[in-house]
């Protein structure tokens, strides 16, 4: 049994510390909210911990992770370890690596998908940082991979900063083609010639070339809403598709798909659609992400 500090248990940190917690391992966790966490402070958690200690970050991206590496770096000693698994952009891992470092504490940086549904089926894990620090942390990254073969649910991907990149690659990837399925949608819909609609989507489950968990997920929003009538079309975007296309602009890569679903986002945000109602359905399914429903009378 291996013992871990989870900050942050929210839609995906308080799944984690369960998974975590049904492996064996022990975990101490806190959170702004009361009612989920189990000590009262970062400095708590710390001292609940024996060393050398492994705390794994699981806030929002930006100002709030910033801040609690900065704590960390004052609470935590020489020889610890912090893993920031939230969607951070892969160059402030540098600036977290070094800032820890100067105080002798390891820093990984952790890509992790699976969203909601990732306490049944397991984490999909991309990871930035030294092997020696792969390896230490490699109990928890097994513990809540899905079971079958490592490699098909876990890498590392690289140095520091990897593990991020790696993914915002995959959720550039995932705009692509949670618009390409809610385009279809939309298609199907507007033609006149398909009667059922959601049947055909289910069809396609089983034997396609189009089958997926996306495609699952989307049939499971339509069972509950056929017409996905009760969703706005307004879908947010996190950051990462942005910085995707970013990326291939520096870098000289093509990505016509990609931009091509996030300016649909961007089109949402003005006019009521089909495809983006489904697109919406996605991120509330897979993701638990908020979204707009009508106001009915």
């Amino acid at each position: 049994m291996a013992q871990l500090g989870l900050i942050g248990l929210g839609k995906m940190g308080f799944n984690m510390r369960e998974r975590l917690r049904e492996a064996g391992h022990r975990v101490v966790g806190y959170d702004r909210n009361a009612e989920v966490s189990d000590v009262a402070s970062l400095a708590d958690l710390v001292a609940a911990l024996e060393a050398p200690r492994v705390v794994w970050v699981m806030v929002p991206a930006g100002a709030a992770t910033r801040q609690t590496i900065t704590e960390l770096a004052e609470l935590l000693d020489e020889g610890d370890l912090v893993i920031e698994g939230g969607n951070s952009r892969y160059t402030e891992d540098a600036e977290h690596a070094e800032l820890l470092g100067r105080r002798g504490i390891g820093y990984l940086d952790v890509g992790v998908s699976g969203g909601v549904w990732g306490k049944e089926n397991g984490y999909g894990l991309m990871v930035g940082g030294s092997t020696a620090d792969v390896e230490r942390a490699m109990p928890f990254f097994d513990a809540l991979r899905p079971e079958g073969p490592r490699e098909e649910s876990f890498v590392h991907a690289g140095g520091v900063g990897a593990g991020h990149y790696a993914k915002m690659v995959h959720n550039g990837i995932e705009y692509g083609l949670m618009q390409a399925y809610a385009e279809g949608f939309e298609l199907l819909e507007a033609s006149g010639v398909v009667q059922d609609v959601p049947g055909v989507l289910k069809a396609w489950q089983r034997g396609t070339v189009v089958r997926s968990w996306l495609l699952e997920l989307l049939v499971e929003a339509l069972e509950n809403d056929p017409e996905l009538a009760e969703l706005e079309a307004y879908v947010e975007d996190s950051g990462e598709g942005r910085w995707t296309l970013e990326e291939a602009i520096d870098n000289a890569v093509p990505a016509p798909v990609i931009s091509a679903a996030l300016f649909a986002r961007f089109a949402s945000r003005q006019e009521n659609s089909p495809a983006m109602r489904a697109v919406a359905a996605l991120r509330k399914q897979f993701g638990g992400h908020t979204v707009k429903t009508k106001v009915t009378d």
